[in-house]
């Protein structure tokens, strides 16, 4: 198969991350609005051409309080910098459907490159007969390698957010009509 555009399917598709809190626990979230340029072969990933962008200010941990603080300065400072992007640079296959997805994750004007463990889920046609593409994909950053360096002591020692955040990707796609 040769290449061709693909459109997210943002009702079947999820961008979401962890992270320990109070060194104890995992708060999850996600970002509710992204969208994507894919100009892939679904079945060869090696030479496709991807770029995320994601809306910072979609943030959703499910807590108002929390998602305000995370859109200020104090972490994404939103108004500045609304937008987080990821540009594909080297894809690598690892296996059957298996890949090493790398490319320049920009958060708050800092690019760092970050490697993403992709799974191809496979490909069908949903009950409308529009064919569908799935892939999965996991990360883990550090956070301060990006300027997100807020944090507070615990009086038990240790401190309130980790360092590091693991990012989930999963998505859904269609051929562009």
């Amino acid at each position: 198969m040769t290449k061709q555009v693909f459109k997210i399917d943002g009702a079947h598709s999820s961008l979401g991350f962890q992270v320990k809190h109070m060194m104890i626990a995992k708060v999850k979230g996600g970002f509710d609005t992204f969208h994507a340029d894919l100009n892939l072969d679904p079945e060869d990933l090696t030479t496709a051409e991807i770029k995320f962008t994601i809306d910072v200010k979609s943030i959703n941990s499910n807590n108002d309080d929390r998602d305000t603080h995370l859109r200020s300065a104090d972490f994404f400072d939103v108004e500045v910098f609304p937008n987080m992007t990821f540009v594909a640079t080297d894809i690598k296959s690892t296996g059957d459907g298996e890949y090493k997805l790398t490319g320049d994750f920009t958060i708050k004007d800092i690019t760092k490159p970050v490697t993403f463990d992709v799974e191809y889920g496979g490909r069908g046609n949903n009950p409308w007969g529009v064919e569908v593409i799935a892939f999965e994909a996991e990360a883990k950053i550090n956070r301060k390698d990006f300027g997100l360096t807020w944090n507070s002591a615990l009086e038990s020692g240790g401190v309130l957010v980790g360092d590091d955040i693991k990012l989930k990707v999963d998505i859904e796609a269609n051929p562009e009509q």
